[in-house]
C-alpha cells in the first residue's frame, strides 16, 4: 500500500518505518530540512532499540523516503497517517493548532487532485478530534475522503515489538470503505490473532487516554502504598507480589518508585482530566494521580537533602539515570529532571551519568536552568561519575545498574551512600556490602 506519515517524531518515525517492513511504500514528511536531510541520509535521529536495523534496510530497499514536499506525499500516497505533536496547553489539553494546521492543508491539496484519500490521527488527540479534522479538510475540499481515528500504543524502548506484534490493534471508523483499507493495512501484523477493535471514532480516541490514565493510575497507588510501607514498616516489595498474584490485579506496573514521566503519561493524564472539565464532569480520581505524581518525583531529593540535615554545601551526588525510563533517551517528565535541580538548591554538586540521555539532559538545562550549570556535570562513565562522590542517587532502572562491582564503586565514592529510587538491589545484599541504603517503601540499611 502507499502511505504518507506526517510527522517524523517518535511515533511517526517508528511507524513509517515499521509500516515499511511490512512492504509498504511509505513517504515521511517534515516541515524540518535539516531533520529531512539526516534521514534522507542514513541518520536515524532518536534512540530506540531494534528500529536503525529496520530504518537502514528499507531505506537502502526504496521502500522508506522522506521529504518537506506535503502535496507530494498526499499525492502519491492513499492512507494519509497525521503523526503530529499533540503539546499540552497552559490549561492541560492538547493544541491541536499542528494536526488541524496540516488538515487545513490536506484538505487545498485534495480539492488540487480531486482523488479519494483516507486520513488517519495517529497522534494522541482529544475525543472529537476526527470530526475536527474532517470539518477543517470539508473547508477547501468537497469530494470523497474518510477521517480515521488510530491510536499508536508504543512503549518506548520496547516500540518496534510492539509496532510489529500488537496487543490490539484499535481502529475509530464510520466508513466501510475506511474500514477495509485499515484491516487491509493491518493485516499483516496480527497474523498470531491479535485482534483489530473496530469502534466508533470518539470511543477509538478515548481509549487510548482511557488506558495511559489507567496505568498511571497503576503506577501512583504504588508510589503511594510504597510511601505508607515506609511509615508502618512493611515491604512494598512483598506487598507487591501479594497483590499481583491476584489475577484480577496482574503483576504489570505495579512497581514503586520516584513518578511517572515521558512523552504519554503525564500530557495523556492532564489531558483527559481537561476534557472531563470541558464536559462539566470532575474527575477527582485523575486529578489525585496528578497531585501525586508531582509529589513523588521529589521523594528521593528529599531523603538525600534530610540524611545531610538539610545543607548539601560542599556534597557531591552522583546520579545513574536521566532518561525517563531504560531504553530510551526520552527525557521528558523524567524524575530525574525534577531532583537535579532541588539537589542544586539545597548547594550540591551533582555528577549525573546516563548511557542515551545526558545529551538531552545537557541540552534542557542549557536552555531552561542554564544558572544551574556550573553545578551539574556529565561524566561519561558510570563508574568515573562516583569519584569522590558523598553519595548516589539512582533515578532510571538501566540494566547496567542492576548487577554493578560494588567493591568498585566503594573504592570510588567517599561515602558509601545509595539512594535508590528504582529499588534495583535486595536489601540483604546492601548490607553485605556494607552500604548505606534507602530505598522506595522498604526498610533503610544503615
Amino acid at each position: 500500500m502507499k502511505i504518507a506519515v506526517i510527522g517524523t517524531g517518535y511515533v511517526g518515525l517508528v511507524s513509517g518505518t515499521c509500516f515499511a517492513e511490512s512492504g509498504n511504500n511509505v513517504i515521511c514528511v517534515d516541515i524540518d530540512k535539516h531533520k529531512v536531510e539526516k534521514l534522507s541520509n542514513g541518520e536515524i535521529v532518536i534512540y530506540e532499540p531494534g528500529l536503525e536495523v529496520l530504518f537502514e534496510r528499507n531505506l537502502k530497499e526504496k521502500r522508506l523516503f522522506f521529504t518537506t514536499d506535503l502535496r507530494y506525499a498526499v499525492e502519491n500516497s492513499d492512507l494519509i497517517f497525521l503523526a503530529l505533536p499533540t503539546p499540552p496547553g497552559e490549561d492541560g489539553s492538547a493544541d491541536l493548532s499542528y494536526v488541524l494546521g496540516v488538515a487545513e492543508n490536506i484538505g487545498k491539496i485534495l480539492n488540487e487532485i480531486q482523488q479519494y484519500k483516507v486520513v488517519i490521527n495517529k497522534s494522541t488527540v482529544p475525543v472529537g478530534t476526527a470530526e475536527k479534522v474532517a470539518a477543517k479538510i470539508k473547508e477547501n475540499y468537497s469530494g470523497e475522503f474518510d477521517v480515521v481515528s488510530n491510536p499508536e500504543f508504543l512503549r518506548e524502548g520496547v516500540a518496534v515489538d510492539d509496532f510489529m506484534k500488537p496487543d490490539r490493534v484499535v481502529v475509530g471508523c464510520s466508513s466501510e470503505r475506511a474500514k477495509k483499507l485499515m484491516n487491509q493495512l493491518y493485516s499483516p501484523f496480527i497474523r498470531q490473532g491479535n485482534p483489530i477493535y473496530f469502534m466508533d471514532e470518539r470511543s477509538a480516541e478515548l481509549t487510548k487516554y482511557a488506558a495511559n490514565s489507567y496505568l498511571a493510575m497503576r503506577i501512583t497507588f504504588m508510589n503511594e502504598l510504597a510511601n505508607l510501607c515506609e511509615k508502618v514498616g512493611a515491604d512494598v516489595e512483598t506487598v507487591r507480589v501479594g497483590m499481583g498474584s491476584d489475577n484480577r490485579i496482574g503483576k504489570r506496573f505495579l512497581f514503586p518508585g520516584i513518578g511517572y514521566g515521558g512523552s504519554c503519561f503525564p500530557k495523556d493524564v492532564q489531558a483527559l482530566v481537561q476534557t472531563s472539565n470541558q464536559y462539566q464532569y470532575p474527575y477527582n480520581l485523575l486529578k489525585a494521580v496528578i497531585e501525586v505524581n508531582d509529589q513523588q518525583k521529589f521523594v528521593l531529593a528529599d531523603k538525600i537533602i534530610a540524611y545531610f540535615n538539610n545543607d548539601l554545601k560542599g556534597k557531591k551526588i552522583a546520579v545513574w539515570g536521566l532518561s525517563f525510563k531504560p531504553n530510551t533517551d526520552d527525557i521528558r517528565e523524567a524524575p530525574a529532571l525534577f531532583i537535579i535541580p532541588k539537589l542544586v538548591a539545597a548547594g550540591a554538586t551533582v555528577m549525573c551519568y546516563d548511557p542515551e540521555g545526558m545529551p538531552n539532559t545537557k541540552n534542557y538545562f542549557e536552555k531552561n536552568h542554564a544558572d544551574l550549570m556550573n553545578s551539574i556535570q556529565f561524566v561519561a562513565d558510570d563508574y568515573d561519575v562516583l569519584e569522590g562522590a558523598d553519595a548516589l542517587a539512582i533515578c532510571t532502572e538501566w540494566s547496567i545498574f542492576r548487577t554493578p562491582d560494588f567493591e568498585k564503586m566503594k573504592a570510588s565514592m567517599k561515602q558509601q551512600v545509595i539512594f535508590d529510587g528504582r529499588n534495583l538491589f535486595d536489601l540483604e545484599q546492601m548490607k553485605d556490602a556494607g552500604f548505606y541504603y534507602n530505598s522506595i517503601g522498604r526498610k533503610t540499611i544503615q
